[in-house]
């Protein structure tokens, strides 16, 4: 059985796109793998959240993901700062990561260009540290975006370097695990790209109804076809790409139909997938609630998962450490 570790951000609330794409796939992982999610509390300091924020956030997005169906009897779901290991990993780690590799990375350069006043250490051994979560449990495969396919890679660097360096055959080189047909792209709701916090495009999955039919009924569409069977403009394919996630087949042939023959009204195609999108999502909502308000259930989750997670960090921190050398007298 393949070891997993996936990183869940500790910023912003989970949307559409997130439970079609990231967690419906974690989801089939945790019955497969030995799977370790942790929610990255220590990776979001680069953007100095307040004290309260950053312990929310945590709160907010743990709740979420316990959810939407990750089970910690399954999978071991821990807070990143709750497993001290981690950073004495990354502190080993750093000696052996050079300036110059780090500030060729993409998402480094990235933030120099985006924040020039706000360049710190952290932005810049941010793979490190991505590295030390990875490999602190040995894992054999990381499920990863397009945006951190670099930061894997620098990871198994980093286990192949230190492999190197003490002549030995203890880390794995982590590859990136791929969804293939089963990864779906949830496009937004502006009428191109797909759903994401920072386009400000994305229904969440604590949005209410009325919040929900607002969003929907401002998404982008187009002036209607002038032609029978006219192809589907990007965004009128996007809403009905919305519909396929969470509306009958029935409903997606009638309106597909009706763009077909010009008789499409989007006024009518929106209220519909925001009913859908409505009924998809409040018991999940109500879930979410639910977990929120038990603190006494997340800190059991959170305790629990940290538990395991230090069983495998400590174990690994303690083998390392006689690789490179420390030993009591």
């Amino acid at each position: 059985m393949d070891t997993v570790v996936s990183g869940i951000r500790s910023t912003g609330n989970l949307h559409l796109g997130n439970y079609f794409g990231a967690v419906k796939n974690f989801l089939k992982m945790q019955d497969k793998n030995n799977c370790y999610f942790f929610i990255a509390d220590y990776h979001s300091l680069t953007t100095y959240p307040t004290p309260e924020d950053l312990h929310n956030n945590v709160k907010t997005v743990l709740a979420e993901y316990l959810a939407t169906g990750l089970d910690p009897e399954k999978s071991t779901i821990f807070v990143q700062s709750d497993v001290r290991e981690i950073t004495e990993l990354y502190l080993l780690l750093n000696m052996n990561a050079y300036l110059g590799e780090l500030e060729r990375t993409t998402s480094f350069k990235d933030k120099v260009r985006t924040q020039p006043k706000n360049v710190n250490a952290g932005l810049l051994t941010y793979p490190v540290l991505m590295a030390a979560d990875i490999l602190i449990h040995k894992a054999h495969k990381v499920p990863v975006g397009k945006d951190q396919e670099q930061n894997l890679e620098m990871a198994r660097k980093f286990a192949r370097r230190f492999n190197q360096m003490y002549k030995v055959d203890y880390f794995p080189e982590p590859k990136p695990y791929n969804f293939g047909a089963e990864l779906v792209k949830v496009p937004g709701l502006d009428g191109a790209g797909k759903m994401g916090k920072t386009a400000g495009n994305g229904i969440y999955l604590t949005d209410d109804a009325k919040t929900i039919r607002k969003k929907v009924m401002k998404a982008v569409t187009d002036s209607g076809p002038t032609e029978m069977n006219s192809p589907l403009t990007e965004p009128v394919q996007n809403l009905l790409s919305l519909m396929k996630l969470v509306s009958e087949k029935e409903t997606i042939d009638f309106f597909t139909e009706k763009y077909k023959s010009c008789e499409i009204r989007y006024g009518d195609m929106k209220k519909q997938l925001a009913d859908d999108i409505i009924k998809f999502n409040a018991p999940i909502r109500e879930k979410i609630i639910e977990i929120s308000s038990d603190t006494d259930y997340l800190r059991k989750v959170a305790k629990f998962g940290a538990e395991k997670a230090k069983e495998s960090a400590s174990k690994t921190l303690k083998e390392v450490r006689g690789i490179i050398g420390f030993k009591q007298f």
